[in-house]
């Protein structure tokens, strides 16, 4: 079972990414601010978490580092972390966040679908 954490306040990123990924094999989790995400991590671990750029008070990119700097220090494990980005010239600050990739919205749901696919794969890969 591969547990997604979706953190972003738009219901049509929320209806996008759950289109795109959803199957049986799959579980969602929702949070809709970016200070809601380190304890949702610390919770329960996701195999991915899916940031939106625009996230109410805490962006996607001070999001990303925070789960970085968590897991720098051993608190948080290490994530895969996506970004949906609003523009090109954000993926310069996806890639300052340590984002894992990043796509640039409007969505394209077979690029998000083989994206995520990639990213679990590569996290189940470095885990062995």
């Amino acid at each position: 079972m591969t547990d997604v954490l979706l953190a972003t306040d738009a219901d049509w990123v929320v209806e996008e990414v759950a289109a795109a990924l959803s199957g049986a094999d799959v579980t969602f989790r929702v949070v809709r601010s970016g200070h809601e995400v380190r304890p949702a991590v610390e919770a329960s671990t996701p195999d991915l978490v899916i940031l939106d750029f625009q996230i109410g008070n805490m962006g996607g990119m001070a999001t990303c580092l925070d789960l970085r700097l968590e897991s720098g220090m051993g608190r948080l494990p290490r994530v895969p972390v996506l970004m949906l980005a609003d523009r090109e010239a954000d993926v310069f600050l996806a890639r300052r966040s340590d984002a894992d990739a990043w796509l640039i919205k409007p969505l394209n749901p077979l690029q998000l679908r083989r994206t995520a696919h990639q990213l679990l794969e590569r996290d189940a890969a470095s885990a062995t």
